[in-house]
């Protein structure tokens, strides 16, 4: 059964999966954290965050290990996913948040160190399964993955609007354009970068770059895949994004059309996931929000076959707490499993 939980990478995101967890009442799962920071400054960074306030959490530095709410987490320092002690803690599921062990080798290095599980926090390559919680979880097999991507925080967002539209109308085809926060792959001042529009200071100009959307939905939506096309506009803000689809459906669709679908989706099951608003809010006014996809009511247009839709998501609370509704929903199904193990073997003893 899987049970405890560790934690590799302490930048924007695996901070805010820690925030989350300790939030959403999963906190105690957490054996170990993987950082480069110092004890003192990761409770220090955990604590107050300029773009998602102060944690208003019993968080305090001890020696090798942090305290939040007298709940003892060891801390570890090791840039080599070979020679972490997942094995010594008893770590079953390993969030990998580093950002730079996505590939199905690089990622298998945890369970070479006793994981037996990885969830990568960005777009995998030729790892075992890509789940967006609300669209595909069911896809997962906990006898058979290992190794599992969570995604990005734009697909989690584009893939729940994509699933209902093609649910209810038909999906032709669709582009999409995210206009995304700056992260911290961008430089904030001009320098040197592989892509060389994202090696300009990023507070100062509006930034043309790829996205991973379209690999991803062949992981998700995969009958999808080849008809969705996506850039990126990265933009001077620090946080929440937005993507802009324009669907080409199957039949002819009203506003009124695209409101009943997503409503009706909302109240079916999806409301954990997505948000209809039709209040006049701007980007700063969904910081902290926890849904992959926030529907933009007042900007819905309609013209024939045609829709075009503005979603809002806050590309790290919400990505973060996508990623900790994963790893409860494999500790669920771990449980589940092993619950029906345990079943079986009762009734091939009593038929004995």
């Amino acid at each position: 059964m899987l049970k405890r939980l560790g934690v590799s990478g302490t930048g924007r995101i695996g901070r805010l999966v820690i925030r989350s967890l300790f939030m959403n009442g999963n906190g105690a799962s957490l054996g170990l954290i993987n950082s480069t920071c110092a004890p003192d400054q990761l409770a220090h960074l955990l604590k107050y965050d300029s773009i998602h306030g102060r944690w208003e959490e019993d968080i305090k530095a001890g020696d090798q290990c942090l305290i939040i709410r007298g709940h003892r987490i060891p801390l570890v320092s090791e840039r080599n996913p070979e020679l972490l002690p997942w094995r010594e803690h008893g770590i079953d599921v390993v969030v990998d948040a580093t950002g730079k062990f996505k590939s199905r080798s690089e990622a298998s290095l945890h369970l070479e160190a006793g994981a037996k599980r990885v969830v990568v926090t960005a777009p995998g390559k030729d790892l075992d399964c890509t789940i967006v919680m609300g669209v595909n979880e069911h896809a997962y097999d906990p006898q058979e993955h290992t190794l599992i991507s969570t995604a990005s925080c734009t697909t989690n967002c584009l893939a729940p609007l994509l699933h209902v539209l093609d649910q209810e109308f038909g999906l032709g085809y669709g582009w999409m354009t995210t206009v995304h926060a700056y992260t911290n792959d961008q430089k904030h001042l001009d320098n040197a970068h592989s892509d060389w529009r994202r090696g300009r200071a990023c507070g100062s100009s509006i930034i043309p770059t790829s996205t991973g959307v379209g690999k991803a939905l062949k992981d998700i939506l995969p009958h999808l895949a080849e008809r969705v096309q996506g850039l990126s506009l990265r933009v001077p803000v620090q946080n929440v994004s937005l993507v802009d689809l324009t669907a080409h459906l199957h039949c002819e669709v009203t506003k009124e059309d695209i409101v009943r679908a997503f409503t009706n989706a909302i109240k079916e099951g999806m409301g954990h996931y997505v948000e209809y608003n039709e209040e006049p809010l701007v980007s700063s006014d969904y910081i902290g929000n926890n849904k992959s996809a926030i529907i933009d009511g007042l900007s819905i247009q309609t013209s024939g076959y045609q829709v075009k839709l503005l979603a809002w998501y806050d590309n790290e609370w919400a990505y973060a707490c996508r990623v900790t509704d994963f790893v409860k929903y494999m500790f669920v199904q771990s449980e589940e499993v092993e619950q029906s193990c345990g079943t079986k073997s009762m009734s091939s003893l009593i038929s004995m």
